[in-house]
């Protein structure tokens, strides 16, 4: 199930600047991961990657790193992936606060990810990148904010694509809930995924400090139970 569009249109401005910037700056560091021989891309994964051993022990590029991480990428399908993501839930959100708000939530979103990661799994010795945390932070602001909205999804029923319209709440709840197992499974048994199911969840938590990155118009609609 993926997200194609967001259908409904934005309030203020219809150009989302900022998600654009985005989605250019990692697109561009990855081009530049992929021409660095293994080794130094290793060295670059290594100090810039969030390795939450490496946090406890005060090592690496430290805190730095639970920023610099969400700017790297494994490869080309984990960058399109959470491009994706982020250009389908990140423009209204933007539109909500405004570019440079925006720009501070995400990157707020995406040390919150981080933080948590390294408190689910203090001994973690992988390094971990990935700008999906942060974009967990804006789909769970988009969560808070349009509950309501219309997200035109791809599905495929016995081999054929139909792409409906389903209610962000439940798209939204979908991908939240199918965190929690794996996440579980990490904290107790100490199991490996690929995936940084703890980020996620992190980074979905960052939403409940979305209200204080809106622009005041749409914090007050937001307050009176007005559509934002």
């Amino acid at each position: 199930m993926l997200p194609l569009n967001d259908t409904e249109p934005n309030r203020y401005s219809a150009l989302p600047i900022m998600t654009i910037v985005l989605i250019v700056v990692n697109t561009m560091i990855l081009i530049w991961e992929l021409t660095l021989p293994m080794d130094e891309l290793w060295s670059v994964v290594r100090t810039f990657g969030f390795t939450p051993s490496l946090i406890w022990a005060r090592q690496g590029a430290g805190i730095i790193s639970a920023m610099t991480s969400i700017f790297l990428h494994g490869g080309i399908f984990h960058l399109l992936g959470n491009m994706l993501f982020l250009w389908v839930f990140g423009r209204r959100v933007e539109d909500a606060c405004g570019p440079w708000r925006y720009l501070v939530y995400y990157l707020l979103a995406g040390t919150t990810a981080s933080l948590i990661t390294a408190l689910a799994q203090p001994h973690g010795d992988i390094p971990g990148i990935g700008a999906s945390g942060a974009i967990f932070g804006v789909v769970g602001a988009y969560f808070v904010l349009f509950p309501g909205g219309r997200i035109r999804t791809l599905w495929f029923i016995s081999f054929i694509p139909t792409w409906p319209k389903i209610r962000a709440f439940w798209f939204v709840l979908y991908y939240l809930i199918i965190q929690i197992p794996p996440a579980v499974d990490t904290y107790m048994n100490n199991a490996q995924y690929g995936i940084g199911h703890w980020a996620h969840l992190g980074g979905f938590f960052a939403c409940i400090f979305i209200p204080l990155f809106m622009r005041p118009e749409s914090f007050a609609r937001y307050m009176s139970d007005v559509p934002v």
